[in-house]
């Protein structure tokens, strides 16, 4: 797989700092039950990087000694970590607001027939890849007979209470364009989504996050092997609004891979550029139980631009302020 790094790196960026932490988004391993075109973390069934027990450990150490208000888990498909179900509900002990991120189709697969009552028990926040509300266009970006599973898995979650206003059980959805081009606007997709989703197969879910893709790992590679790097690449940075800098996910949050090393954000972790402190070398999360964060540096280059560029986009979504 051909690396996009040589070209994104001689790409400038405006600098950025970390303002405070409230968010640590931990991917727990690459083991994924699906090989997605658009996955910039190369997740799929033959990886084997997992995260052990003693980086879980450590994880939840720094979030009782820092008070993290969010955990945001990841993967590759992150219930399939050995220690999922156990960081979740120390996680929710100590009162912490708890995100998975979720394939759907992974409700199905063996042995996790209870994962969906599980993160119902757990009141855990589903955020679930939905790449669009059409067979084919679902199908062709993430492989035959996703739909169906995914929305049998959105009606399962339905039936346990997620996605509804009254209850405090929140599912959302993600949604990621096709190829190289920016996500449409938010708020009209999400309303399409809804109408769509409710209509044909009684659906019900609280927000649609649209998130553009990344020039990394596997998207990045297809882009080089077509000839269509360069031209998206110009297509963030045209795009790119200097007021999106200030929401950008890498100011509040840091980035944890399997090993229990820290970067600034889910891409550079991609990328492998380790969090920078000190002069010291790769920065373990132990080795930030103590340390000050707030204020340094934010390791950037040209794929920052497919955060900055249009409405903008994090693992949240669209930012609200360039959206309106």
């Amino acid at each position: 797989m051909r690396d996009t790094w040589p070209l994104l790196q001689q790409i400038p960026f405006p600098p950025i700092r970390r303002g405070r932490l409230d968010t640590l988004q931990v991917n727990v391993g690459y083991r994924c039950n699906q090989s997605c075109v658009h996955c910039h973390v190369n997740a799929g069934p033959s990886r084997t990087e997992e995260m052990p027990g003693e980086v879980v450990d450590a994880v939840l150490a720094f979030l009782a000694r820092k008070r993290v208000a969010t955990l945001d888990i990841t993967g590759g498909a992150p219930e399939l970590n050995a220690h999922f179900r156990r960081l979740v509900t120390a996680a929710r002990e100590m009162g912490l607001r708890v995100m998975d991120r979720c394939n759907l189709t992974i409700l199905e697969v063996a042995g996790q027939e209870d994962l969906a009552d599980f993160l119902a028990r757990e009141q855990v926040e589903i955020v679930a890849s939905m790449p669009c509300y059409l067979e084919d266009n679902v199908d062709r970006q993430r492989g035959k007979g996703v739909f169906d599973a995914s929305i049998r898995g959105l009606q399962r979650l339905n039936a346990l209470g997620y996605g509804r206003d009254e209850t405090a059980l929140v599912l959302n959805l993600v949604y990621n364009p096709q190829g190289p081009s920016l996500p449409p606007p938010q708020e009209a997709l999400e309303a399409d989504y809804k109408r769509v989703l409710g209509e044909r197969y009684g659906i019900a879910f609280n927000r649609l996050y649209t998130l553009a893709n990344m020039p990394i790992q596997r998207f990045g590679a297809i882009l080089l092997s077509k000839g269509e790097l360069d031209r998206y690449l110009d297509l963030l940075r045209h795009a790119h609004l200097d007021a999106n800098l200030e929401n950008v996910m890498c100011r509040n949050m840091i980035s944890v891979d399997w090993r229990g090393y820290v970067y600034d954000c889910d891409f550079n972790q991609m990328l492998d550029l380790p969090f920078e402190l000190d002069a010291r070398g790769r920065v373990h999360l132990s080795d930030l139980i103590d340390a000050v964060i707030e204020g340094r540096p934010i390791r950037v280059a040209g794929h920052c631009y497919g955060c900055t560029a249009g409405q903008g986009s994090s693992c949240g979504g669209a930012f609200k302020q360039a959206a309106e």
